[in-house]
């Protein structure tokens, strides 16, 4: 794995768990889509990697399909854990300093941008 791409999913797993701890999402909002767009998952793959982030325990028996069908790289599923950690850390504490109104605003742009990207996908 080049240091280019842990660089990337350092990245993806920072806005994951910056916006997780600002707006409560993460997983399927943005780890399985920025795998799929900037790392070029199947779309398997990047739901058996974020299952295999976020999880563990509550979901093992998804994420146990998933890695026996070959669709999770635990390497990427633990860099991905150190930048949720410490993005759902930030996103909190910023969360936490911002009025509802104004969580709730960001919380339906990322939405919405999310919408627009899966809408226009060419695949």
């Amino acid at each position: 794995m080049s240091v280019q791409t842990m660089l990337l999913i350092i990245l993806i797993g920072l806005a994951a768990g910056l916006l997780s701890g600002l707006v409560g999402v993460g997983g399927g909002i943005i780890i399985v889509p920025a795998l799929v767009f900037f790392l070029g998952f199947t779309q398997h793959e990047a739901q058996g990697t974020s299952l295999g982030i976020l999880l563990l325990p509550a979901g093992i028996f998804a994420v146990m399909n998933y890695y026996k069908k070959g669709f999770i790289d635990l390497k990427v599923v633990l860099i991905l854990f150190v930048g949720f950690v410490i993005g759902g850390y930030l996103g909190s504490k910023f969360s936490l300093n911002m009025s509802e109104a104004t969580v709730k605003k960001i919380f339906a742009v990322v939405l919405v941008l999310i919408a627009g990207k899966m809408l226009l996908m060419d695949k």
